[in-house]
């Protein structure tokens, strides 16, 4: 199989980088606590490199890598992590060199045989492998009834079918390694309603229902989302809780 992947962000990179959760501080503690050193971390599918930014403050260098070089352009710069564009199944890294491998919300598109032969390559003895997605978001339940509506019927027929594993939590991903039992982890945001809409456009599926139909599904769920919302600039909690999958090389 070649070394193509299916390229659902390059068009959404700038939204991205603006509009995409950060992850919680408590969750790279908790990683770096298990690898077996901090030197070196691989970041694989970086995006816009929220994760790598995170590793960044326990390992001596990260080495952040995306199939997309538009995703890599938005990527914020810090001084310990290198951005390269590579597929997740040829890593530019040498063997037996790495502590931790991560990826967040992108293992669901790989091919997961070649990844794992390659995460098995570069990770050093006890190294660890890393994956995670997270739920859909919860905010309030008058907000919710309407997001869920808008995930299941006004864009359910666009997403591509890995995102079923997204749904399950990666419970159903296949995962051939000794698995670590990880804490109860989530996302947290204050958000506006414009940033609420920010990021439903950074959904693959929205980006397929425009490019299929022609129209906007985030501009006609922007009316009953206010509805739902009340002041548009009142600040409000988000959460999304975490899956992980985490396994010892």
């Amino acid at each position: 199989m070649s070394n193509h992947f299916p390229d659902h962000f390059s068009a959404l990179a700038e939204g991205y980088a603006r509009h995409r959760p950060g992850y919680p501080a408590a969750l790279f503690d908790w990683l770096a606590a298990r690898a077996p050193g901090r030197a070196l971390a691989w970041d694989c599918a970086t995006g816009s490199g929220q994760a790598a930014l995170g590793l960044a403050g326990h390992f001596d260098r990260v080495v952040a890598t995306d199939a997309s070089a538009d995703q890599l352009r938005r990527a914020a710069a810090h001084p310990r992590v290198h951005y390269a564009a590579a597929a997740a199944e040829a890593a530019p890294l040498a063997g037996g060199a790495l502590d931790l491998v991560t990826v967040a919300q992108a293992a669901h598109w790989f091919d997961l045989d070649r990844f794992y032969a390659e995460a098995r390559r570069v990770l050093r003895p006890g190294g660890v492998l890393a994956l995670w997605t997270y739920d859909l978001l919860a905010i309030d339940p008058a907000v919710d009834a309407v997001f869920g509506r808008f995930y299941r019927d006004a864009v359910g027929p666009w997403w591509p079918p890995e995102r079923h594993h997204v749904e399950t939590g990666y419970r159903e991903l296949p995962f051939p390694f000794p698995e670590l039992a990880p804490p109860a982890l989530e996302m947290t945001a204050e958000w506006r309603l414009a940033d609420l809409l920010g990021y439903l456009g950074t959904w693959s599926a929205v980006k397929r229902c425009r490019e299929a139909t022609g129209r906007d599904p985030v501009a006609g769920v922007a009316g009953p989302l206010r509805e739902a919302w009340g002041e548009p600039e009142t600040p409000r909690p988000v959460r999304w809780p975490l899956h992980l999958r985490v396994g010892v090389a």
